[in-house]
């Protein structure tokens, strides 16, 4: 029962981190639109580090603590190459969120060089790694 209500608590904050990086940068497309010296400049980098600090990086260590939880009483999976292959996804997600706070560093310090349009492309890289994760949590398939 507790491997059931550690697993649960992993989704929801999962589901969490997701909402944080797929949010992020889409307040990241609408604050490339707005002028530097206009005072809604100012609101967007306060939306985006409360959302960073309460919601992503929170969600994404309570995700890695409930995962670890997970695999210590479970630790078969280590040794499954859909396992492997869902981690190193995982650790790209990692990355994509660091990146995403350079970003907002860029933008607090007037420094962004990166159009509305780019950040709705890089908007799509969270959901096409959560995707394919799922994919193989669900599937387990049998990679060689």
């Amino acid at each position: 029962m507790f491997y059931l209500y550690i697993k649960s608590f992993h989704l929801i904050f999962l589901i969490a981190w997701m909402v944080a990086l797929l949010y992020l940068p889409r307040l990241y497309v609408y604050h490339s639109n707005i002028l530097k010296s206009n005072s809604s400049y100012e609101v967007f980098l306060l939306m985006e580090v409360r959302l960073i600090k309460i919601i992503a990086i929170p969600s994404m260590i309570l995700t890695f603590l409930s995962g670890s939880i997970l695999l210590y009483n479970n630790s078969d999976f280590m040794y499954e190459n859909y396992f492997l292959l869902k981690f190193l996804l995982v650790i790209m997600l990692v990355i994509y969120q660091i990146y995403l706070f350079f970003v907002y560093v860029n933008f607090k310090n007037k420094k962004n060089k990166k159009s509305g349009l780019f950040f709705r492309c890089i908007n799509e890289i969270p959901t096409l790694l959560m995707v394919i994760i799922i994919l193989l949590v669900v599937l387990k398939p049998n990679l060689v």
